[in-house]
This record gives structure tokens, C-alpha cells and sequence, in this order.
């Protein structure tokens, strides 16, 4: 009788529920996901939760395969020696293999009073204490909104859709991926919705009070009410269980997506950091990431080398209320080009995406393994990013040898 293997994956967001789901091709594996919420959050529609145009919670009985064990409850720590995760509940769950996939959410801020004054959005939980917040405001008080990503984008568009006296105050440059052309095309459909843009390098905010938002250009802009979108960061899951990570926490890993620490423990998604060079934060990487780290797993069970990463999608896309958005293209080393789709279509369009996330997984979930997108071919971008590294590891290598030979 062949002997099973437990595979426990800590994170039911994108990535974690693609790699549970393509896990499931073989019988022998047996798959336990552990998330700390019943339902799978559609973090790409959170800003319509904010907006009151979506819910953004998706059943897991919709995306997640049948064979997937759920178990509802936080990783505390993971025992690496010991093979096992501990949780929040006071249990253990044993792995033979761990897929680490915990995602992102909102950053510290460290400005003085956005941790008293701002409400991050990162997050469901985060958005569910925000939405009675602004059913108390009057629809005419000033919203502000700090942050000039895709997020604050997307809030701050679908607040004045509904009607609100909305600032985006973006810290630097509206919409850092887009290309200039695509970014001209924003401002001018944020405009066109009321918004009133703040953007320029004295932009960033340095405090945050009950009623007021202060620029480091010393103007205060008047807020009722302050959204907080700027930044991500990571659970230090990883740091505390002591494993490697880059500075922001994210656990460091291979090209293949294996912990450099622990062959048993491969990463996806936001909280991964392969070769310390890790990708943009976002669904368009994390399932990708999900289904290749999945295969990592499946590959050393069949005794075989697992392939490396592939970085072969870039894109952009970004709702501008209900009937606006922008596709915006770029190329396989994921850098904006200057073609982009605006208006009407691109709101279709992300729409498309949006119900595709889903339907990707669920595919993935009856038909494990049909998902192919992470094995496209990459970009040059990657390889030379790479090889630079490689040089300036050898470069720093040389120097520590002469320095220890006392030369």
C-alpha cells in the first residue's frame, strides 16, 4: 500500500487555495488548508465592499475542492524540526510538506495618529469597521483617502460614485506602475468623478489627526473621515517560527519557491520572496506562484527536479466606479507599456478578471492540474535581475575573503 502524504497549507487566499486544489491530483496526498475565516475573500472587490456595490466573500464550497480539508483557525508558529503548525486554538496539525501562503495586508503606517485616525482597508475585517464609519458620516463630509495604488484608486473612485466630497492623496506618483499615458487616462476619469487628486513629491502624509490630514509640505487637508491604502506588509509567521525572510517579512526562498531553509516548506504569493528578488504584490502572481509551488511539491514526490519560476505576465487592471476602468498592458518582465484600454471597456474588462479569479480556481478544483498560466515563458527581466545578484553575491564574497585574509 502506497504511503500518503500530508500537505498542509497555511493561507486560503489566491494562492494558498490554487496550491491546495492542484494538490489534489494525487491520490496518495492528502490536503488540509488552514485559513482563519469560513469564507474566501475576493480581496480584488474589496473596494466595492467599501463602495456597497459587492461583498467580497466568496464560499469556499464554490473554489475550493472537495478534498481539501478546511480548518477554520490562525498558525501561531510553525516547528520546522518537528514538521508540525501550530494554532491559535491550542491543536497542532502535522505535514509532511507546507505550502506557505499567508498573503499581505495592511502596513504598519508609523505616521503619528494613522494608527488612531486611519482605517486601513487591506483587509475584510479591516472594511467591516470602516463601512458604520461611513454610514455615520454625512455624505457631504470630506473623505480622504491616502495612497495612489490601485486600492486607493478604486476607493477613492467608488466613494464619489456614490456621491461623497472624496481626496486621493497619493505620497508621491498617481498610480506608480502605470505607464504615463495610462496614468493621464486615470486622473482624467477621476476627475471626471469629482475626485480631487493630491499627487507630487511633498505629497506623503506626515500626520493623521480626527479631522485633518497633514501633508509634508505642511498643508492640512480637512477629513472626516481617513482611509489608509498606502503599503502592504506580511504576518511575521515566518520570522517568528525562524525562518529566513527579507526585510519585510516575506520568507525567503529558491526560483523553485523552496524555503532556503527547509526543502519540506515552499512559499506563494505576497508572502514569498524567491531569490530575495520577490514579485509585485498581487492576484495576477499569486495564483501563478500557488500552482507553482504546488508542482514543486508533486515534483519531489515523483522524485523529480522541480522547474523554476517563470515571470511571463504583466498587467494592470483598475476600476473607476461601476462604469469606468483601465486595462493597462505591460510586458513580460512586467513593466508598463504604453498601450492601455480606458473607459467603458476597461471597466468591462476588469469585471472579466474579477469573475475569472474564481472561475480559475474552481476549475482547478474539479480538474486539478488543467491550470497552465504559471508555465508560460518569462521575461528577460528576471534572468538579468539574477544574474546581477549572482555577480554582486560573488563580488561581495571576494571582498569578505580578502578582508579575512587581512588584505
Amino acid at each position: 500500500m502506497a504511503e500518503n502524504t500530508d500537505v498542509v497549507v497555511i493561507g486560503g487566499g489566491y494562492a494558498g487555495v490554487m496550491a491546495a486544489n492542484r494538490m489534489t491530483q494525487r491520490g496518495d496526498v492528502t490536503v488540509t488548508l488552514i485559513n482563519p475565516r469560513p469564507n474566501f475573500v475576493h480581496r480584488v472587490r474589496l473596494h466595492q465592499l467599501v463602495g456597497g456595490t459587492d461583498s467580497a466573500v466568496v464560499d469556499y464550497q464554490e473554489v475550493l475542492a472537495k478534498g481539501v480539508r478546511l480548518v477554520v483557525d490562525s498558525a501561531t508558529r510553525i516547528d520546522a524540526a518537528g514538521r508540525a503548525v501550530e494554532l491559535a486554538s491550542g491543536s497542532t496539525v502535522g505535514y509532511d510538506y507546507l505550502v506557505y501562503a499567508v498573503g499581505s495586508g495592511s502596513a504598519d503606517p508609523q505616521v503619528p495618529g494613522a494608527a488612531e485616525f486611519a482605517h486601513p482597508i487591506a483587509g475584510l475585517e479591516e472594511v467591516q469597521r470602516l463601512l458604520p464609519v461611513l454610514d455615520a458620516t454625512a455624505a457631504s463630509a470630506a473623505v480622504t483617502v491616502v495612497g495612489g495604488g490601485p486600492l486607493g484608486i478604486e476607493t477613492a473612485a467608488e466613494l464619489a460614485e456614490q456621491g461623497r466630497s472624496v481626496t486621493l492623496v497619493c505620497g508621491g506618483v498617481l498610480g506608480p506602475y502605470l505607464h504615463p499615458r495610462g496614468r493621464r487616462s486615470v486622473a482624467g476619469q477621476l476627475a471626471a468623478l469629482g475626485v480631487r487628486v493630491v499627487d507630487g513629491p511633498d505629497t506623503k502624509v506626515t500626520a493623521v489627526t480626527r479631522d485633518a490630514v497633514r501633508l509634508a509640505d505642511g498643508r492640512d487637508l480637512p477629513s472626516a473621515v481617513t482611509i489608509w491604502t498606502a503599503g502592504f506588509g506580511v504576518p511575521d509567521l515566518a520570522a517568528r517560527s525562524g525562518l529566513s525572510t527579507d526585510a519585510l517579512g516575506r520568507l525567503l526562498t529558491d526560483e523553485t519557491l523552496t524555503s532556503v531553509n527547509d526543502e519540506r516548506i515552499v512559499a506563494a504569493g505576497d508572502s514569498a520572496a524567491p531569490s530575495g528578488l520577490p514579485l509585485r504584490m498581487s492576484c495576477l502572481y499569486a495564483m501563478p506562484m500557488g500552482a507553482r509551488a504546488a508542482d514543486t511539491v508533486l515534483s519531489r514526490l515523483e522524485g523529480k527536479q522541480p522547474e523554476t519560476l517563470n515571470q511571463s505576465l504583466g498587467a494592470q487592471c483598475i476600476s473607476l466606479g461601476r462604469s469606468a476602468g483601465i486595462f493597462q498592458f505591460g510586458n513580460k518582465s512586467d513593466v508598463a507599456v504604453w498601450f492601455h484600454i480606458d473607459g467603458r471597456l476597461g471597466a468591462k474588462m476588469k469585471e472579466g478578471v474579477c469573475k475569472g479569479i474564481p472561475k480559475h480556481l474552481a476549475e482547478e478544483a474539479h480538474k486539478p492540474g488543467g491550470y497552465k498560466l504559471h508555465r508560460m515563458k518569462g521575461g528577460a527581466g528576471r534572468r538579468k535581475a539574477l544574474e546581477a545578484l549572482t555577480a554582486q553575491e560573488a563580488v561581495a564574497g571576494r571582498v569578505a575573503e580578502h578582508q579575512a585574509e587581512g588584505r
